[in-house]
């Protein structure tokens, strides 16, 4: 299972890593991915996504206090939103799915505004 596992993560990396040069394609989504995949098959890999210099400190973030930077909610929501008004009126697919398609990118879109976007302050 380790061989699976690190086959996901080293695809979930190479996705973020092209998410990070592509507008549109998320990269934090992907890394965590990635990092959870490293976590179940190599200390190694993990340890050196975790501590990367670009990707690690929003995977940092994530995992020491559940947050989501406001550029990446305000970027997340927006492409939601325009892929959303692109499958409603340039697409010939059933109404039923639309609704489907909308009701899940509300609510990925809660979920992503409902998190803090800084981590707390300690005195």
């Amino acid at each position: 299972m380790k061989a699976v596992y690190l086959s996901l993560g080293m695809f979930f990396f190479a996705l973020g890593a092209i998410g990070a040069v592509v507008p549109g394609l998320p990269t934090t989504v992907f890394m965590l991915l990635a990092l959870w995949a490293f976590a179940r098959s190599s200390e190694r890999f993990h340890n050196w996504l975790y501590h990367h210099p670009l990707f690690g400190p929003p995977l940092q973030e994530w995992h020491e206090y559940r947050v989501i930077p406001l550029r990446a909610k305000a970027l997340a929501v927006t492409m939601m939103a325009a892929s959303l008004v692109y499958l409603v009126f340039f697409t010939a697919l059933g109404m039923w799915l639309k609704w489907g398609t909308a009701l899940v990118m509300l609510y990925g879109a809660w979920f992503i505004l409902s998190k803090p976007s800084a981590r707390p302050v300690t005195e």
